[in-house]
């Protein structure tokens, strides 16, 4: 079996008083070698995107706020202009790699996790949230509220 650890938008912009903690023990938990594969995402944004036209959110539109704040070392990164991870390119790296199962831990719990984990869910990967690598900019509340969401949907035994 390999396994996948995707590491969600863990990126300058999204680094606050509620997600500090969170660098340091994904970066830990990478330097132990579990997982056969590390990849990170990035997420893009643009002027001309829904955040910034719908919700007036003009986070992550410079280099400087959109870089990893841990070293990746080799590990692929997949840029992404939505919430969800899950595209074409890193469906056929999973596909390409035989990834059994998928790993998820990053930012934001309430967002680009949970809607990651979800898509993953309902394309049929073997996925699990890392609930102590996960964090959100907005809080503790968002996060554990995410978490209660994730295990109605996806299974109480995917969240671990």
């Amino acid at each position: 079996m390999s396994s996948l650890l995707l590491v969600i938008d863990l990126q300058k912009q999204f680094i606050n008083k509620h997600t500090n903690f969170l660098p340091a023990k994904i970066d830990k938990i990478i330097k132990q070698n579990k997982f056969e594969f590390v990849v990170f995402t990035k997420f893009i944004n643009s002027t001309d995107s829904v955040f910034c036209e719908k919700l007036n959110w003009k986070g992550c539109l410079t280099n400087e706020s959109r870089e990893i704040v841990i070293n990746t070392g080799k590990s692929k990164i997949f840029e992404k202009t939505i919430y969800s991870a899950l595209n074409d390119e890193l469906k056929n790296y999973i596909i390409k790699n035989k990834i059994t199962k998928i790993y998820l831990c990053g930012i934001d719990t309430e967002c680009c996790v949970l809607k990651t984990a979800l898509d993953l869910f309902e394309n049929n990967f073997d996925v699990y949230v890392l609930k102590d690598f996960c964090a959100s900019t907005h809080g503790k509340t968002r996060h554990e509220n995410a978490l209660k969401i994730l295990m109605r949907n996806i299974g109480i035994n995917k969240v671990v």
